[in-house]
């Protein structure tokens, strides 16, 4: 048996002797269960971005339903506050503000006939008046055949464009259903959101707890107070920027006077960043058409009453309903533009001025104190030493 026993060899190591390095670590209990719950993470965030790209078109409907029912909620509380029901008050807003949009675009529709025709009856005299001017300018000897030719060439191009866009018909006339039931949206989510927005605000609040109420029906207080003084100061605005342009094209003699204000006044005040450009380029062709010196006039017009509006009048009006600097309303129409399109260029200075006005409720506010003075300290001289002494 010893014999068997030295001959057989080292006997195997057991495995409660083996070296740390040889033994394989078991994962911990809880690692299953965290990488399910992240899976589920992962796939509930695709999930939900997934959902939001297909209901966007139903979430701007109902941002901008919102923001229209904050702009007439003031007026609707008005007539609330004498006795009328708020349903009735809310319809009796819509038919207001449908007749004024008539009303602007009838005034306009007649201005765009008018200069179209005149422009028709005009077109030799101009034709003949450009080609003197070009002669006159380059050294050239062109005639009126000459421009003819090449305003045939250029109708037949354009004829072109119109021929291959008449052929999307089918798809001209889908986008425009869409827009038309998109806007019906707007309209039926705005006279709900009106007409019942004390009962949704009940509605909303019997979600949350007491303590958050309070902070809820304060939020919606300044969204509805910052979104009417937005709508009030711009129609302010566009009723003094309106007069003030008539006056100026009634003493230049422009025909169409009282249509290019209300022109002017409106886009001027109402589509963010580029409302000025466009709101101004329209009465300085119309007067071109007429007299160059004239346009000229009218341009330095528009630019100086912007100057007058920028520094002097729109701070005044604004002080107390929308108090924003330029600068962060300038910022607020790009990232608005970048993130909903003209919608959310349209609906960032007052979403901007919501906040600011939350902000100013809740955060508070310190003075800034002067730093001190900081004193230089003065160095010590040393005694004089007498030297006859020594």
């Amino acid at each position: 048996m010893a014999a068997d026993e030295s001959t057989s060899g080292p006997a195997a190591p057991a495995a409660d002797a083996l070296p740390p390095s040889w033994s394989v670590p078991r994962p911990p209990r809880w690692l299953p269960r965290a990488l399910l719950y992240a899976v589920l993470a992962v796939a509930g965030l695709i999930a939900a971005f997934w959902i939001l790209g297909k209901l966007q078109g139903l979430l701007t409907v109902l941002m901008v339903s919102l923001f229209l029912a904050f702009a007439i909620e003031p007026a609707v509380n008005w007539l609330a506050a004498r006795g009328v029901r708020r349903g009735a008050g809310t319809g009796a807003v819509f038919v207001l503000l449908l007749v004024v949009i008539v009303a602007f675009v009838w005034t306009l529709g007649a201005l765009l006939v008018n200069q179209v025709t005149m422009l028709v009856q005009n077109a030799p005299e101009y034709v003949q008046d450009i080609v003197d001017w070009i002669n006159a300018t380059f050294n050239q000897d062109l005639s009126g055949d000459d421009l003819t030719n090449y305003a045939s060439e250029w109708s037949s191009t354009i004829e072109k464009y119109l021929v291959g866009i008449a052929g999307n018909v089918w798809g001209i006339g889908t986008v425009a259903i869409g827009a038309l039931f998109q806007l019906l949206g707007v309209l039926l989510f705005t006279f709900y959101f009106a007409a019942d927005g004390p009962r949704f605000r009940t509605w909303v609040c019997s979600l949350l707890p007491p303590r958050q109420q309070k902070h809820v029906l304060r939020a919606w207080d300044i969204a509805v107070d910052k979104t009417g003084g937005y709508i009030y100061s711009r129609a302010l605005l566009a009723l003094c920027s309106a007069v003030a342009h008539y006056l100026a094209l009634r003493i230049f003699d422009v025909p169409s006077a009282f249509a290019l204000a209300l022109w002017v006044g409106v886009v001027s005040q109402f589509i963010p960043t580029v409302g000025t450009y466009l709101a101004g380029a329209l009465p300085v062709l119309v007067a071109l058409v007429h007299n160059p010196i004239t346009a000229v006039w009218i341009l330095l017009f528009i630019i100086a009453y912007q100057q007058f509006e920028n520094y002097v009048l729109q701070p005044r009006i604004t002080a107390t309903t929308l108090d924003m600097h330029p600068a962060v309303a300038f910022g607020a129409v790009i990232a608005g533009a970048a993130l909903l399109g003209p919608t959310g260029a349209l609906l960032a200075i007052p979403v901007t001025a919501t906040l600011q006005g939350f902000a100013g409720a809740y955060v508070r506010r310190y003075e800034v104190t002067e730093a001190p003075p900081v004193r230089k300290k003065k160095r010590k001289t040393p005694p004089p030493t007498d030297t006859a002494d020594e």
